[in-house]
């Protein structure tokens, strides 16, 4: 197709990621290989202490042409040999959301070609079926998403069937570690500092509460433990805190969400007893506290834990195009162009809103 001769190249993809603030690009080809992937951070935001979309938005735009370029550079490729285009339609922030989807719509739209509406949580609930990850991993599956904006547990019965067991009813797992950063005087974003303090502290030194751990089902609640670390940090005064004080809180802290999310995780084992793996998604999966807590889990079960490496747990668009590989692989159909972009989109809700409904 397009005048390309190998097998496993023919029908290129390329997806676009801009759901917060990393502007994301990638082009694989059918059967999943990624041909070339570029992502960039925004810096900006470090010192507003957190994501702005407004700029977040015009930054996806500055950034978007040139990186395009430069992964169909990589791939040796030009815009004519692309089959397909993808973008995250949602959810996200919706000024980054509509200036993603709508480039990679236009591209689709001025060159004829078809166009896919993902949702940045299947894409990530899916990430681990990738080729290049040589998992071999068969549905039904139970993710673990915990990141910034998001902290579900997730059975992954087959693309496009997912069953939500639990998710967070006030913070997500990122966003508190984020918090407890600042409080303890850290940069943003917060836990890979607070992850490099913990392990200068003791993990047992302060005894910090595990919400909802022990309960039944699998929902998450971060809000009461990061009371507890700001009344703990309180008599401390407004000053720079104590070195090896800050460490204990934040190894403590650090101990307390591990335990929480392998408690969350045993109780989804039993909610979903035939999974196959537990994989673990989002950019909190770096964290290796969580990632040992969790991986203990799923020996206890006896199936096999993944994490994908780091680049493909924090946001970009290599899981956008796998996440509309495997659709366009179970027989789904492309979207049409006017599907619009939404902050809030469930995986309950299976196909996009178009710009009219």
């Amino acid at each position: 197709m397009h005048g390309m001769s190998d097998p496993a190249a023919l029908r290129p993809l390329l997806a676009i990621e801009t759901s917060c603030d990393d502007t994301a690009c990638a082009i694989l080809a059918y059967d999943g290989t990624i041909l070339a992937e570029g992502v960039l951070s925004q810096n900006d935001h470090a010192i507003l202490g957190g994501v702005v979309p407004e700029i977040a938005a015009r930054a996806h735009l500055d950034a978007l042409p040139a990186l395009v370029q430069s992964v169909l550079a990589k791939a040796s490729l030009t815009l004519a040999d692309i089959d397909t285009f993808a973008g995250t339609t949602g959810p996200g922030l919706i000024g980054g959301l509509i200036v993603g989807s709508s480039y990679a719509k236009g591209l689709a739209l001025a060159l004829g070609r078809p166009f896919i509406a993902v949702n940045h949580i299947e894409g990530h609930v899916l990430t681990a079926r990738l080729p290049a990850l040589d998992a071999n991993l068969k549905f039904p599956f139970l993710t673990m998403l915990v990141s910034g904006g998001h902290c579900q547990c997730i059975s992954v019965e087959k693309t496009g069937q997912y069953i939500r067991l639990g998710g967070t009813i006030d913070d997500a797992a990122g966003e508190a570690f984020d918090k407890v950063a600042k409080m303890l005087g850290l940069g943003w974003p917060g836990g890979p500092a607070l992850e490099k303090l913990a392990a200068e502290g003791r993990d047992d030194a302060f005894a910090l509460p595990r919400p909802l751990k022990g309960r039944e089902g699998c929902d998450f609640s971060f809000s009461g433990l990061k009371t507890a670390v700001s009344r703990l940090i309180e008599p401390q005064g407004s000053g720079a805190l104590p070195r090896q004080f800050a460490a204990d809180v934040a190894a403590s802290f650090q101990r307390a969400v591990a335990d929480v999310m392998a408690d969350r995780a045993e109780h989804a084992l039993t909610m979903a007893p035939h999974s196959t793996a537990l994989v673990v998604a989002g950019g909190v999966a770096a964290n290796r506290t969580l990632r040992s807590a969790l991986e203990a889990v799923a020996d206890h079960h006896g199936i096999p834990f993944i994490a994908p490496p780091l680049r493909l747990c924090t946001d970009n668009a290599v899981m956008i195009g796998w996440a509309a590989l495997e659709r366009l692989h179970a027989g789904e159909q492309p979207h049409e162009i006017d599907v619009a972009a939404r902050p809030r989109w469930p995986l309950s809700e299976r196909q996009p809103a178009t710009a009219l409904s």
